[in-house]
């Protein structure tokens, strides 16, 4: 995959939220705009890993883990590997903990969680599914500020996984 460097460098300079985007971006443009089953091939581990964390960043901040469900991303971001990668491969234990914790709370609700709902019943959730909602708060008060750049220097470190 080509990156161009000076758009990293310059994604770079602007903050690690935009690092990420900037590759997350190519990301999708690799895969032509879609997570397919053919279009997963084309990523490796950690780039799944950081598109996942790119998703999940994107999803909670502007509503919570329960939007990023109900969007769809559930099983892409908490049922696949993302929180088994941050806590044994990438090293952010604590974080992975986490995200375990999120995951069960996911397979204990996910049918509720997952269904097909309208505008009010969806705004409902927040009230119904009280342990997740506070999951997300969590990650806004307690995760999103420190492990946003600590990810964003361990893909810079370890650039070559992620290009």
């Amino acid at each position: 995959m080509e990156i161009d460097n000076k758009k990293l460098e310059t994604a770079w300079d602007a903050g690690p939220d935009h690092y990420i985007i900037a590759l997350t971006d190519a990301y999708m443009e690799m895969v032509g705009g879609s997570l397919t089953p053919e279009t997963m091939e084309l990523l490796t581990a950690d780039q799944h890993t950081l598109l996942a964390y790119r998703i999940l960043l994107d999803e909670v901040c502007e509503g919570g883990f329960i939007q990023l469900i109900q969007n769809g991303y559930g099983p892409y971001v908490l049922g696949g590997p993302f929180p088994m990668m941050m806590k044994k491969e990438w090293g952010f234990v604590e974080f992975g903990k986490f995200m375990y914790e999120v995951r069960k709370e996911y397979n204990r609700n996910r049918d509720a969680l997952e269904a097909d709902l309208d505008e009010e019943q969806f705004m409902a959730l927040y009230e119904q599914q009280d342990a997740m909602n506070n999951l997300g708060d969590d990650f806004l008060d307690e995760w999103e500020e420190t492990m946003t750049p600590a990810i964003a220097n361990y893909v810079r470190e370890h650039q070559e996984r992620f290009l």
